[in-house]
């Protein structure tokens, strides 16, 4: 059987912290935030096709970016995931034994790094080459998220921020070349089909 990684000797205390907080706070902040935890992701989707919606009419170069935020974010993720692979760390509420408010994932859903912590994280990076303004909102939400997913008990503080860190790294290099090369990716784009991706009617 293959050896796993036990995270708890990083910054065990730290989560029980936080576990002790949720489980001494109110029932409706719980509520709320494991609602954030579960769902929230959905709100960086509402972010993205914002950002396009406003970027077709700027010209098919400005839509380009906006285009690409969701492949930037599934790039993201594999990166994540392969990181999981490779680090196979079990989930703190496996090796600590600890009840938490999300239900403790089945072994084998390795925890380093948080793929919530990295989606989140890459999305906003990447609405930062759309619109400042989306990409701001989307940064909040981005920690909103990556800290939710401690205090429901899914993560180690350490996985969150190597989450961050993929997803950000991964948002911001592949967002530079995307836009280095907006107006080549425009004209072929809009020579097709697809052209109504970049274009507003």
């Amino acid at each position: 059987m293959t050896s796993t990684f036990d995270g708890s000797s990083i910054d065990g205390s730290g989560y029980l912290d936080v576990v002790r907080l949720a489980q001494h706070s109110p029932g409706w902040l719980d509520d709320l935030v494991l609602l954030w935890s579960t769902y929230g992701l959905a709100f960086f989707a509402l972010l993205t096709a914002i950002g396009w919606w406003r970027a077709r009419r700027a010209g098919p170069a400005a839509a380009v970016p906006a285009l690409a935020v969701p492949a930037v974010v599934i790039v993201a993720y594999g990166a994540d995931s392969v990181l999981k692979l490779v680090v196979r760390e079990d989930r703190p509420c496996q090796s600590l034994h600890v009840t938490v408010l999300e239900a403790c994932p089945a072994p084998g859903d390795w925890s380093f790094p948080s793929n919530h912590a990295a989606i989140a994280a890459a999305a906003a990076a990447a609405l930062l080459f759309v619109s400042r303004r989306l990409g701001a909102i989307g940064a909040v939400a981005a920690l909103a998220m990556a800290v939710s997913r401690v205090w429901v008990g899914a993560h180690y503080p350490h996985d969150i921020v190597a989450g961050i860190a993929v997803g950000a790294l991964t948002g911001l290099l592949l967002m530079t070349v995307v836009r280095r090369r907006s107006e080549t990716l425009a004209r072929w784009i809009t020579s097709g089909r697809l052209r109504p991706l970049l274009v507003a009617p």
